[in-house]
């Protein structure tokens, strides 16, 4: 089966064929064939052969009509025949009819990130109805969940209430990927912002991109929003608001930047319902009057921009031939998802033994650093390279650019139109609720079942971690089995080497938490993939070589792309020196550490360690060193400083409440029912190591008897328990078959009874003391006397013994 087949295997049995604007889309890519070809028919031809049909097609060829198959559907929308198709919103939505475009701009120098200075002050905003309010979005309350779509959503002008003030500044956030809810002027180039939460949703305050305009110029002002909820941010470690100035773009060609002074990421005094929130501040000088301006928390990418993009390669003559572009599925909205399928055309059965690689993003629709990583490897992979052909030649490449187009064209941070975060619904049955991975889970397994898949990668980005890494899922007893504990990590390890100043494979992780279950990564890993990994990418910058201390630009970001191919070439590559390189590097990694001196109580790996140094709160504290060795190094101090995990009150009472229990339970007899154990008298005893050696005069045998092995601490503790009458027989049992043992003194006879009795020995009958539990005389005999002349029972005072010596036999 020819590559062109097998895609349309693929494909088309996850298009929806129910939108009419689609067909009519469709109709019109029909007409051009019409004007050559018939449409088969039965009627016509009077063939019972044949059945009616629209996907065969009669043409006129010698004479005669010879038919052929119709030609695959062209994408919907994005034709170089036909229009783009336009973005459906919720009915609700107001969207203005500007559309907002940015030029892709790369700064001269890297821009460094914000350094504190300590003066950073935190405003605090109390509830003021004598405060102006400038901007206000209520169309994100009006429907507790989605009803329904429309293209262009609701065009309803909103009114501003402005005052008549030249100065105030006019926002707006009604365009795709906006957000912003409401904003108070409280001074005169002071505002407090406000973002809105995911559609449907009271949470996920995270992304902002919003309009100004009025501008004026060498005026600081300062802006606060005042609703995010993270208590850790990138802000804190230096990460700037993102800049676009219309002026600056037409007349000096600048796109994006990173600007503001006096940035501070603090807690603020707005929490109710024991939630908190916290505060984002910065001040900024205009460099124009009148100007048009954005803020955002990272560089946009819109579902427009990703049409265009695949318009154009659709478009090109030459990358369309080994790029097929089709539809996956539709979402909530009706909004397209696209799949595309890279590889050079074959026509013979070579072709199936290529493996597959998939590729997927945008799950998250506020991670747009995962659009640029993507833009960056579809750019190479459908470049004229040899390095390119050669990957198209090997693999054939499933890629899903943008799988939550409804939560991009909102501007909502992590969920789709569902209300629900999609990348933790893989395992779901909901075809409705989630189509984007419902259909890529479908797609995937149906790949799976004619090739193999080497590697699956979902791209995302991180808001409190600096670096690029990657989560992976190992540490099974399964792949520990099979020898496949380390072999997961060289892909990682390669990118990290191919990419040393943006990749940190210290930050990598290689677990899978019981929360992460239905991720696209561990959904994936259990499928059968063992290369099933996450990429995340900062919102900020790098702390290694060159780029440390510095943001990442957009060209940055489309680097990764260029280095996730360049990693795959050596992962595959025949030559196996670079792979088996690698994997001897991590086994020395691990043989460098071990385990047991790191944790006493853990069996995770080293490499789990070395990989999992922070979950998702803190950023990455890589070396500034590329060896990861001297990393590890470094690392197993600041472990091994790590503090014990500290009981609550209630765990420490319900745990002495237990060991209580138990111990009444043997004292009054509970188990007099069960046969008492055998006493140990086949241990050997270590006098060299023994606490006891010197005390009594007893024989080898004899303490071996009473005491066992002094270091089984817990064969003591069960033996010193046990019946009285039991050991009692067992001992004289045992003295009668040893030849030459001295016989017990009085005064010793009196010590063992009252031990094994659980009553305290004393210096005169007449003069009884409490009983003392089991546990207690167990803890008595596991650690050495306090001195040589006294005998201390815990909670009771210190009793003289007449000093003697060693026992012989």
């Amino acid at each position: 089966m020819s590559e062109d087949s097998e895609e349309e295997d693929y494909s088309d049995r996850s298009i929806s064929d129910d939108d009419e604007s689609d067909e009519d889309t469709f109709m019109k890519f029909v007409s051009d064939d019409i004007h050559r070809c018939t449409l088969l028919a039965a009627d016509s031809l009077g063939d019972p052969f044949f059945p009616r049909t629209t996907q065969i097609l009669l043409e006129y060829h010698l004479g005669r009509w010879v038919p052929r198959l119709r030609e695959p559907r062209d994408l919907y929308g994005v034709s170089s025949s036909g229009p783009l198709s336009p973005t459906r919103w919720p009915y609700h939505c107001e969207v203005i009819d500007e559309k907002v475009q940015h030029i892709e701009w790369t700064p001269f120098f890297p821009e460094p990130v914000y350094v504190p200075t300590g003066l950073e002050i935190e405003p605090v905003y109390p509830n003021n109805k004598e405060d102006t309010v400038v901007y206000l979005a209520e169309d994100a309350y009006k429907e507790p969940c989605f009803v329904y779509s429309r293209v262009g959503g609701n065009r309803t002008p909103l009114k501003q209430p402005v005052d008549n003030c030249d100065n105030t500044l006019v926002f707006e956030a009604r365009f795709e990927s906006g957000n912003l809810q409401k904003v108070v002027k409280v001074a005169d180039y002071e505002y407090q912002l406000t973002v809105r939460p995911d559609l449907f949703t009271n949470k996920h305050t995270q992304w902002y991109y919003f309009q100004v305009t009025n501008t004026q110029a060498e005026i600081v002002y300062r802006f606060t929003i005042v609703n995010f909820t993270k208590p850790a941010s990138l802000y804190n470690r230096g990460m700037r608001p993102l800049f676009y100035s219309e002026k600056e773009a037409k007349i000096h060609n600048i796109g994006w930047q990173r600007i503001g002074d006096q940035i501070k990421y603090y807690k603020n005094n707005l929490g109710q319902d024991g939630r908190h929130f916290f505060s984002l501040t910065w001040t900024f000088q205009f460099p124009h009057n009148k100007d048009t301006c954005y803020f955002a928390h990272c560089y946009p990418y819109t579902y427009t921009n990703l049409q265009e993009y695949l318009s154009g390669i659709n478009s090109d003559p030459v990358r369309s031939k080994f790029c097929k572009i089709r539809v996956l599925c539709h979402t909530l909205a009706r909004n397209m998802v696209y799949v595309l399928t890279i590889t050079t055309p074959l026509k013979n059965s070579d072709s199936r033994k290529r493996k597959a690689v998939i590729l997927t993003a945008r799950v998250h629709p506020g991670e747009t650093n995962s659009s640029w990583i993507m833009k960056g490897f579809l750019d190479y992979i459908l470049g004229d390279s040899s390095d390119a052909r050669l990957l198209r030649d090997t693999f054939i490449f499933k890629v899903v650019p943008m799988l939550n187009p409804d939560g991009v064209i909102v501007g909502n941070y992590r969920c789709s139109l569902a209300g629900r975060d999609l990348n933790r619904n893989y395992t779901s049955l909901l075809k409705e609720s989630f189509p984007s991975v419902w259909y890529t889970r479908n797609m995937i397994h149906r790949l799976m079942e004619k090739r193999e898949v080497i590697l699956y990668c979902d791209l995302h980005g991180h808001s409190r971690k600096q670096n690029i890494f990657m989560y992976g899922c190992d540490g099974s007893n399964r792949s520990k089995a099979k020898g496949l504990y380390l072999q997961q990590r060289i892909f990682p390890l390669m990118l990290s080497k191919n990419c040393p100043n943006k990749f940190s494979f210290s930050a990598c992780k290689f677990n899978v938490q019981k929360s992460k279950e239905g991720t696209g990564r561990v959904v994936m890993w259990k499928m059968g993939i063992r290369n099933s990994f996450t990429l995340e990418a900062t919102f900020c910058g790098s702390t290694l070589g060159n780029k440390r201390g510095t943001h990442f630009s957009t060209k940055d970001l489309e680097s990764m792309g260029y280095h996730f191919c360049d990693s795959l070439l050596d992962y595959c590559d025949p030559d196996r020196s670079k792979y088996f390189r690698c994997l001897k590097e991590l086994e020395e990694m691990e043989k460098h550490l071990n385990l047991d001196r790191v944790f006493d109580d853990s069996d995770t790996s080293l490499v789990e360690i070395s990989l999992d140094v922070e979950s998702s709160s803190r950023g990455s504290d890589s070396s500034e060193s590329n060896d990861t060795q001297t990393y590890l190094l470094k690392l197993t101090s600041q472990v091994k400083n790590k503090k014990k995990y500290l009981k609550t009150k209630r765990e420490r009472n319900a745990t002495l409440a237990k060991r209580q229990n138990n111990t009444r339970e043997e004292s009054t007899g509970e188990t007099a029912g069960r046969s008492p154990p055998e006493l140990r008298t086949d241990l050997k005893p270590n006098f060299q190591t023994c606490p006891f050696k010197g005390d009594f005069k007893n024989s080898p045998e004899e303490q071996i008897m009473i005491l066992g092995k002094v270091e089984d601490t817990r064969a003591i503790s069960q033996n010193l328990v046990y019946d009285k009458e039991h050991l009692l027989q067992r001992q004289e049992e045992s003295n009668s078959d040893v030849k030459g043992a001295r016989l017990l003194t009085r005064e010793e006879k009196q010590v063992r009874k009252h031990c094994v009795a659980g009553t305290v020995p004393t210096v005169c009958d007449s003069d009884p003391r409490p009983t003392v539990p089991d546990v207690y005389v167990a803890h008595c005999f596991r650690r050495p006397l306090p001195n040589q002349g006294m005998v201390k029972i815990p909670g009771h005072g210190c009793y003289p013994r007449k000093p003697h010596s060693r026992a012989t036999s």
